[in-house]
């Protein structure tokens, strides 16, 4: 394969459009079980394009459409299959779900800037309130509870279910209708009605630290975050280290990973994959800054196409990686559609660092392991790095 990015943007399912590959992340299934908190716009979740019904895609839909014979549920016969299959990473979503999550990766959505989490009790909590957001002018802080979205109560759903009565999905809500939320602070009890609005998911941001240190942080890799950070190299003032802040990265687009990895590398190899068995290969860009220091900062959140790039720069040579050892999700998924239009998403190989190495189940081994100083170190790695000013 070239250095040319093989990855497109992808497209709604409702068009009908082929996806391009994925590396999927984990943060769609941990949301859903309330194991980790969840916006609006959803983690980006990483490229796919449609499988072909073959093996174990085959096995999933056949369970599926036997259940519509026998007038029961396919998503739950779906996700039987799936279960039984051992696949660690497959799941199964309804086509609102993968549009939802598909939508994301634009790195824009419609909605009113509320992340939220289940609580055991499987109360909805607000997480995260958007600066600027329909939210915040509101007045709504992290803590409230989220008793009801237009009179639909929230408790003991799933927090992808609360999302998208936020959105307004069922109804493909555009920017400025009305949403009523019923919410909960402490003895208070009130109804906010709110106008949804046009928001970003800022995911890469940038700032300066003292010792001529520039600190990029990228959050998830949505479209057009590669270029993001392309674009905060080139601005990083003469002499200045750069550390690239990949804690709590959950993955997202495969293709904006590579050209964050462009930003450091002079072209050559990023990483390599297999498709059923098939060898692939994803290159970086030439023209990359490979003189100013760089250190990767990692932890145990760091995960999927996050370590595809951590792997890359530390493989290379390029970057010190700093923290604690990454999650472990290096597997590729596809998606398949399924008779009633649900979508299912499966193992089909996995994908190796430039030396390769597995990811998958492993994580990535920082150079220097470091707990929540590790931002801390990483600036005076960095400034040893960079020598005598």
């Amino acid at each position: 394969m070239s250095g040319r990015d093989p990855f497109c943007q992808p497209r709604r399912i409702r068009r009908g459009a082929a996806l391009t590959l994925v590396f999927t992340s984990v943060l769609v299934a941990g949301a859903a079980t309330g194991a980790l908190p969840q916006g609006e716009g959803k983690s980006a979740r990483d490229e796919a394009r449609w499988a072909g019904p073959a093996g174990h895609h085959a096995d999933v839909a056949r369970a599926a459409e036997e259940a519509m014979a026998d007038g029961k549920s396919p998503i739950q016969a779906a996700k039987r299959a799936v279960s039984r299959s051992g696949d660690r990473w497959g799941a199964v979503y309804s086509q609102g779900e993968y549009e939802e999550f598909e939508e994301s990766l634009d790195g824009q959505y419609t909605g009113v800037g509320l992340w939220a989490r289940s609580d055991r009790d499987g109360s909805i909590e607000v997480t995260k309130v958007r600066a600027g957001s329909p939210a915040a002018t509101a007045g709504i802080r992290p803590g409230d509870l989220l008793r009801s979205v237009d009179g639909e109560k929230t408790d003991g759903r799933p927090v992808t279910e609360v999302v998208s009565l936020l959105r307004g999905d069922a109804t493909d809500a555009p920017v400025g209708t009305a949403v009523r939320l019923g919410l909960e602070r402490g003895t208070r009890a009130w109804t906010e009605t709110l106008r949804r609005a046009q928001l970003s998911t800022d995911s890469v941001t940038v700032r300066e630290l003292a010792g001529r240190v520039t600190v990029i942080k990228v959050a998830t890799f949505t479209k057009g975050s590669g270029h993001q950070v392309r674009e905060a190299v080139r601005q990083t003032p003469p002499g200045a280290g750069i550390v690239l802040d990949l804690r709590g990265n959950s993955g997202g687009l495969v293709s904006e990973a590579v050209t964050a990895a462009s930003a450091f590398l002079d072209g050559g190899l990023v990483a390599t994959y297999d498709v059923e068995g098939e060898q692939r290969a994803l290159h970086a860009e030439s023209g990359g800054d490979t003189t100013r220091p760089l250190v990767a900062v990692v932890d145990g959140g760091t995960m999927s196409a996050a370590e595809l790039l951590t792997g890359a720069v530390q493989d290379r040579g390029r970057a010190l990686v700093v923290g604690s050892r990454t999650f472990g999700k290096g597997s590729v998924q596809m998606p398949s559609r399924l008779p009633d239009g649900s979508v299912a998403e499966l193992t089909v190989g996995h994908y190796r660092t430039p030396s390769g190495r597995g990811v998958d189940g492993r994580g990535i081994t920082p150079d220097l392991e470091t707990g929540e100083d590790a931002l801390q170190r990483a600036g005076t790695v960095l400034r040893g790095l960079a020598g005598p000013s």
